[in-house]
């Protein structure tokens, strides 16, 4: 019987290798303690997708400072004050020869108005209008700030290699503070971190130079970036593709394509049928070393393979479909399953679905992976009503701001 490309481990540029071509992308969990540590339902969720079987699993939004949250319930990492907790949390989430990535964050002007009554970025840019009354107008950072933000990145990746995550994921997609620097639209400096691309560039390789000061060379270090932000006059495909070579010659282990932002959330928009970025990642593959991950849109054993095949990625990334199948990598891997189904959440009012639709998918797939950090199996349902009632239970009035249930 032919093994499945699935199936089959492979060495990552650095030397690590990982037991098969599966990846869990990360997905905002909302679960830190009161003092924005992980606990035991975070060592509970994690756990259970790695007995799932995948190969690499990124953890969710994890803050680099505690003054710039992306949402509540963020985990923050900026010292050792809870080492004793990440230390569990990385045992949880490593076992069976899993890898566990942390994913490293700063939400720059996307961090609510309700958490951050003057958020930063590199320029003084507001979200559009009808974002304005959940995020506040940011300031600009200082070169002393963006500096003392570079430091805080690489403090967070030495605190979780010493507590035992096999890698980190550093955050530059979906309009959060790095990728704000990479675009035009939002990175309007006079500087050396603004104007041309390679000045717009310059934060995002900053931080990746000194994580990999502090980590070394054997500790797997990813970016997760837009392919584009596919608004006119944003980050372009093109300008993309120059970042990622020079990540690339500069070493970069893994880089997981995305696009879009809050306020062009392209990963959810509902006319995408097919997997995500494909053809953009098929030329980009080709011209780097580095492995390179798509995420969104595989539905089937058959689109996995084919794509791992055509080496349009070289791992599949795997985001909601690994809640309401925590054991999903195995079931497909075991051929038990061919197919993905996915419920579609509806109030039952079709123009209501199309206002609201993002919202009651993030807000379902929140309340599944709680289902799960409490130890309970998921729901499968369509009803999109009860996830929206619970997550304003929880959340309250920041449950309707927008963000990326996708971190």
């Amino acid at each position: 019987m032919k093994m499945m490309i699935l199936s089959q481990s492979f060495t990552i540029p650095n030397g690590v290798t990982v037991k098969n071509r599966l990846f869990k992308s990360a997905m905002s969990e909302t679960l830190a303690g009161p003092d924005h540590q992980p606990d035991e339902r975070l060592f509970r969720l994690y756990r259970r997708w790695a007995r799932g079987g995948t190969g690499i699993v990124v953890t969710g939004n994890v803050m680099i400072d505690s003054r710039a949250l992306g949402e509540p319930g963020n985990v923050v990492v900026e010292d050792e004050r809870h080492l004793a907790e990440l230390i569990q949390w990385a045992e949880a989430g490593t076992e069976q020869q899993t890898h566990l990535w942390m994913q490293l964050n700063h939400p720059g002007r996307q961090s609510p108005r309700s958490l951050s009554d003057t958020p930063v970025a590199p320029s003084e840019v507001a979200l559009k209008k009808q974002y304005r009354p959940f995020f506040s107008t940011p300031r600009a950072l200082s070169i002393e700030e963006i500096t003392a933000i570079t430091d805080k990145f690489g403090r967070a990746a030495e605190i979780a290699r010493k507590a035992g995550f096999t890698g980190v994921q550093i955050h530059a997609a979906h309009g959060y503070l790095i990728s704000q620097f990479l675009s035009p639209l939002t990175n309007r400096r006079q500087d050396v971190y603004g104007g041309t691309l390679e000045n717009r560039m310059r934060f995002l390789i900053d931080i990746y130079f000194r994580i990999r000061e502090k980590v070394g060379p054997e500790f797997p270090v990813s970016v997760k970036l837009n392919i584009s932000d596919f608004s006119e006059g944003g980050f372009s495909t093109d300008e993309a593709r120059k970042v990622i070579k020079t990540l690339d010659k500069n070493g970069i282990d893994l880089i997981e394509l995305s696009g879009g932002n809050y306020e062009n959330p392209r990963m959810f928009d509902p006319s995408e049928k097919d997997v995500f970025f494909i053809d953009d990642a098929k030329q980009i593959q080709e011209e780097i070393n580095a492995v390179l991950v798509i995420t969104g849109g595989f539905r089937s054993t058959e689109s996995m393979e084919k794509a791992l095949a055509c080496d349009h990625t070289k791992m599949v990334g795997l985001a909601r479909p690994m809640v309401l199948y925590p054991d999903l990598p195995k079931k497909l891997l075991n051929k038990e399953i061919k197919d993905v189904q996915i419920p579609r959440l509806t109030t039952g009012l079709p123009f209501l679905d199309r206002k609201i639709g993002g919202l009651m998918g993030i807000s379902y797939y929140e309340q599944q992976i709680r289902r799960l950090a409490d130890g309970q199996d998921p729901l499968y349902c369509e009803n999109g009503w009860k996830p929206l009632w619970n997550n304003l239970k929880i959340h309250g009035r920041t449950a309707l701001s927008p963000r990326r249930f996708t971190s």
